[in-house]
């Protein structure tokens, strides 16, 4: 028997060093406790889940699972504390619940470390990594496997862990974070073994092994007077879902591991690992497509097993299993392994916790919802399809939009700005671990996801202005919240009455008028938004004309913009009265002296398309605008704004193009090259089937120009064209 079980074992305490979600470690901490059977089991994490732990008795709990600790006045601070079915701290705490044997938890409590200041060392020392390079190997994982994951262990193990870790610690500078959590787990230590007389089992990190050996314990006192004058904070724990990704490493989980999916095989297969691993991946590849036989699944096992000889391994390791199915399985090609990697090796498992597990009430009416609703909650991403003239499927928009106001996006819209128009509705869907988080902080607004969501829009249209109160309407009426809108909509009438900035107000009309047009799609009644939109246009075109003078070119563009959402936001509403009003705020922009020509453009643009301005009358304006004597950059500037939208125009009005023709060739050398950008910007929106029929229209403008048909190559002068070619290859890049 070694010196240190002969310490452990006269103090009837065993220390159980392991590795956090290692099945090597899972599977001998269950056979340890099966030898030692003790009449405690304690166990590392936060003293808080001492009053949630029962719950792991329970037959709807399905792991991974999470403790969660958060600050009762600031729910965001918060901490995790993950278990899969192979995590050693999960195995003990079933254990403990079989055999009727009380399971605690021990380390500094929540209270504390949740409002610690302390710096966590970054560049921590990783123990295994220095085992692994000891014993000669380059791949710390692959060591791992070869010692523990791909053996069985009884006892003994734990004896050889503590040697390790106690030689690994001697001459480290240990942080005073884990001096403090090594303190407090050796307080609840010194309390447990006060209380049982019997054998205690403590399944704890490695790394803390060594400074929990009873007989080395420093004095009580030292570790009071580390723990002394901690801050501390009001606690509440539950237990929620957790998801194998979430267990992933790459997730940025601290103690994460590379490859959960692989682990929960290797804990949970009874027996032949690889070949049953094969066997999941075969299928996998099989429903989708690839063509994968029985005897190529045979003859991966075996590659397996002899790359396993030839690296002098015990077993095959993960390498192994994934060079031998890449090779067979997947014909050499790593593409279907992409797919493993995805479905197998990491996985999309999330765990459940039972009905009776401390909720926050917002947690518990969401729970309730999407349980009347048939929503079932699932890690991988799903796409969800609605028709909002079923009334189920209008309750789960209903839901999805109140929790986006709550910042809950269990959904994310999949196409955005399709769901205002039409009665379908496309989402998203990936339930993450850290919303159930956001659900604690949300909870502060209201007891039920309508109530709070109603308290959210509240809050905000609080302090928002007469644009951001407009999307705010439309955001409110598409969550289905009554109450909100009529107080949102009341914001906006009233200060829209004392808002003097127009452009405020135009960025106010399209969503309100969506919210008009559409609010039958939702069964809503707009009449409300429609008396306060008229207000709001009818505002709008009075003070048009002012807000348009004196821009610089970034106002214009920013305004030009405005102009276009209003105008979709009339025609969305199709209302005569309104229309004309804003036509001729229009038209009196379109001849106002002193308008930047990005804004008057556009506006004779509309008026054109409304049939109030001719084409010849567009034509002389456009030569007006383009006469040799005007700006040239204000003249392109025009250009733009006239033509934004459709290239039909100059298609087919040869009228027009003749003008941008005789002004765009008549332009000075110098200031062609300065307009260059502007005019590329303005064509490039066009499509490329647009731009070739302008050129083409171009070709047969009668520029007064006698064309020759020429069918020798010698007249063309090459020196002369050399001299433009440069030129040519800037426009055309």
């Amino acid at each position: 028997m070694s010196e240190a079980r002969e310490r452990t074992m006269s103090s009837s305490t065993h220390i159980l060093g392991i590795r956090h979600h290692g099945p090597g470690s899972a599977r001998a901490v269950r056979s340890a406790l099966d030898e030692l059977d003790p009449t405690l089991v304690l166990i590392e994490g936060p003293p808080e889940l001492d009053k949630v732990a029962p719950l792991v008795a329970a037959a709807d709990m399905r792991p991974p699972v999470a403790g969660l600790c958060y600050a009762v006045d600031d729910p965001a601070v918060a901490a995790f504390y993950p278990m899969a079915v192979f995590s050693p701290e999960w195995v003990a705490l079933r254990w403990a619940d079989e055999h009727g044997r009380p399971a605690r938890f021990l380390d500094l409590p929540a209270a504390n470390s949740l409002v610690s200041k302390e710096d966590r060392d970054a560049n921590r020392f990783d123990p295994i990594a220095t085992l692994a390079e000891a014993a000669g190997y380059d791949d710390a994982e692959r060591w791992w496997e070869d010692a523990i994951e791909l053996r069985y262990h009884g006892l003994d193990v734990f004896d050889a862990v503590l040697d390790a870790m106690r030689t690994l610690r001697e001459g480290q500078d240990i942080d005073l974070e884990t001096r403090r959590r090594e303190a407090a787990m050796r307080r609840v230590m010194r309390a447990a073994r006060r209380a049982e007389p019997g054998t205690i089992a403590v399944v704890c990190g490695a790394w803390h092994a060594p400074v929990l050996v009873p007989d080395t314990f420093p004095s009580a006192t030292s570790d009071n007077a580390l723990l002394k004058g901690l801050r501390t904070t009001k606690v509440a724990a539950t237990w929620v879902p957790w998801t194998s990704t979430r267990l992933a490493r790459a997730s940025g989980y601290g103690a994460g591991i590379d490859s959960p999916g692989w682990y929960h095989h290797l804990f949970t297969a009874p027996d032949e690992v690889v070949t049953r691993w094969l066997v999941r991946v075969a299928r996998l590849l099989r429903g989708e497509q690839h063509d994968v036989s029985s005897a190529s699944v045979i003859e991966a096992v075996r590659l397996a097993h002899a790359l396993a000889g030839l690296r002098d391994r015990p077993l095959p390791g993960l390498n192994e299993v994934l060079e031998a199915a890449q090779a067979v399985l997947g014909g050499g090609s790593p593409v279907p392994m992409r797919l493993v990697a995805r479905r197998l090796l990491v996985g999309d498992i999330l765990g459940r916790v039972p009905a009776d597990t401390p909720m926050v009430p917002l947690a518990r009416d969401l729970a309730a919802t999407r349980k009347s609703l048939r929503m079932r909650m699932s890690a991988a991403e799903q796409t969800l399809d609605l028709d909002l003239r079923n009334e189920s499927h209008l309750g789960r928009s209903k839901l999805l939009h109140r929790l986006l106001l709550l910042d809950v996006p269990w959904g994310q819209p999949a196409e955005v700005g399709r769901t205002r128009g039409t009665f379908r509705e496309a989402w998203t869907l990936e339930w993450r671990p850290e919303l159930e988080v956001a659900l604690i902080e949300a909870s502060g607004y209201g007891t039920t996801i309508e109530q709070a969501a109603t308290a959210v829009v509240t809050q905000r249209a609080a302090d928002a202005d007469v644009g951001e109160l407009a999307e705010l309407v439309e955001t409110t009426l598409v969550a289905d919240l009554p109450a909100a809108l009529a107080t949102v909509l009341s914001a906006v009438d009233e200060r829209a009455a004392r808002q003097h900035d127009t452009t405020r107000l135009m960025a106010a009309v399209e969503p309100m008028a969506r919210v008009r047009r559409y609010g039958n799609v939702r069964r809503a009644d707009t009449e409300l938004v429609q008396r306060v939109l008229a207000g709001v246009i009818t505002r709008v075109a009075v003070g048009l004309p002012a807000a348009c003078a004196a821009l610089d070119e970034d106002a214009a563009a920013t305004v030009r913009e405005l102009v276009d959402g209003v105008q979709r936001g009339i025609a969305l509403l199709d209302q005569d009265e309104l229309r004309r009003e804003w036509q001729r705020a229009l038209g009196v922009v379109a001849e106002q002296p002193g308008v930047h020509g990005l804004v008057a453009g556009r506006a004779t643009r509309l008026l054109l398309d409304a049939g109030l301005v001719d084409v010849a009358e567009a034509g002389r304006r456009l030569s007006l605008r383009l006469s040799p004597a005007a700006d040239a950059v204000q003249a392109a500037g025009w250009l733009d704004g006239f033509l934004s939208g459709e290239a039909a125009l100059l298609i087919h009005e040869p009228e027009l193009l003749a003008v941008v023709d005789r002004w765009a060739t008549g332009v000075d050398g110098e200031v062609f090259d300065h307009l260059l950008p502007l005019l590329r910007r303005t064509f490039a929106d066009f499509a490329a089937a647009e731009r070739r029929g302008i050129g083409e229209q171009v070709s047969r403008l009668d520029r007064g120009v006698t064309r020759t048909t020429r069918t020798d190559e010698s007249d063309v002068d090459h020196e002369r064209a050399a001299r433009a070619l440069p030129k040519l290859l800037e426009i055309l890049q």
